[in-house]
């Protein structure tokens, strides 16, 4: 799917291309994208691990549906991760220098756009999600759980994950020079809109009504402020918004120069004939892949029951995510005596325990 490397020897006789147009296409990066694929896969894949178990905690313990869909999003980047940064740009084009089966290579090539339609479209249902607890916050209450997202994750994967069989016959943008056939024409349009010109259609259309409904709501409370006695302040915009804002945007940023050197390659110029689509091609797949791997840095950024959940996690500790609250009855006699145990304190727990008790609850009355 993605490869930054020329043709191999092999790939030179099967074309019959002279040296004078092999030097055309020229990888001018040299090892460079080895390096930072590299690193990008020894950083992200650490991160993306640490970040899905701190999400893990974070959805076990508050139950909420937003966690799920984080998740969701990880797990997809850590497939893309090990699928087009491992196998494709090192094992394959590194190492093996594509010297292998074309079965194998059409086989992997499926598997790499499986996982990164999957690492783009798990943030679809996050963005939904997010219009609708701001929007239509009612209906959010209802329809948000979370047995439902995964449900919807479940769907959503594993359409992607069917998306990527007919590009079994993606062509090879740097051994074929050819010009693209009908099929390469459907394929790479097919692509470019999945991967971006449909998610960020959908993104720019519900961020935009977020913001827009904020921005509503502010205008309503500052009227009622100065038309009446002084009410709450006036509602800013939320964490988790300012988080997926971002999540989108720097999508949307990363992936908008690899979508139009696609394109114009499609129609202006081959990859394998010009040197200079070869460079913008080798540095938009750099810039594509680093999507993978700052998610976690955003969520560090913005969200702080995650920054804890990442510190309970490399700590090795089980910490509360909120203080302790008051418990119903009739969880309170079990939840004393495990208190008890850890802490040894009796009277603690008796105390604790008390206050539940139905001879106490009955004595005001």
């Amino acid at each position: 799917m993605i490869d930054w490397p020329n043709v191999t020897a092999s790939g030179h006789r099967e074309l019959g291309l002279k040296p004078e147009e092999l030097q055309r296409s020229k990888c001018v990066l040299g090892f460079i994208p080895v390096i930072y694929y590299s690193i990008l896969l020894c950083v992200g894949v650490p991160v993306n691990i640490l970040t899905a178990v701190a999400l893990s905690r974070l959805a076990s313990r508050t139950k909420k549906a937003l966690y799920y869909y984080l998740l969701a999003v990880t797990g997809s980047d850590i497939l893309s991760q090990l699928f087009i940064i491992f196998v494709g740009f090192l094992l394959e084009t590194a190492v093996f220098h594509r010297d292998v089966p074309v079965l194998l290579l059409s086989s992997v090539s499926a598997a790499e756009f499986a996982a990164n339609h999957a690492s783009i479209w798990s943030t679809v249902p996050l963005t939904v999600d997010r219009y609708v607890a701001l929007c239509h916050p009612l209906l959010h209450r209802q329809i948000s759980y979370p047995a439902r997202a995964r449900k919807i994750i479940m769907v959503v994967l594993s359409l992607s994950f069917a998306s990527g069989v007919p590009f079994f016959w993606w062509s090879d943008m740097w051994r074929n020079s050819d010009p693209p056939t009908s099929l390469d024409t459907v394929l790479i349009w097919t692509h470019v809109t999945i991967i971006y010109f449909l998610p960020c259609s959908i993104f720019l259309v519900l961020n935009s009504l977020i913001i827009h409904t904020l921005r509503v709501r502010q205008r309503q409370q500052q009227c009622e402020e100065e038309s009446g006695p002084k009410s709450a302040p006036p509602r800013r915009l939320g964490k988790t918004t300012a988080m997926l804002l971002a999540i989108t945007s720097v999508f949307s940023v990363l992936w908008a120069p690899r979508t139009i050197v696609v394109i114009y390659h499609l129609y202006v110029s081959s990859v394998h004939r010009d040197w200079r689509v070869h460079l913008a091609y080798d540095l938009s797949n750099m810039l594509a892949m680093l999507n993978t791997a700052v998610n976690f840095f955003l969520y560090c950024f913005v969200s702080k029951p995650f920054r804890n959940a990442v510190r309970d996690v490399v700590l090795l500790r089980g910490g509360a995510l909120y203080p302790r609250r008051a418990l119903p009855q009739q969880q309170a006699p079990t939840n004393a005596s495990i208190s008890s145990l850890y802490s040894g304190n009796n009277k603690r727990s008796q105390r604790d325990s008390t206050p539940l008790t139905p001879h106490r609850a009955k004595k005001p009355s």
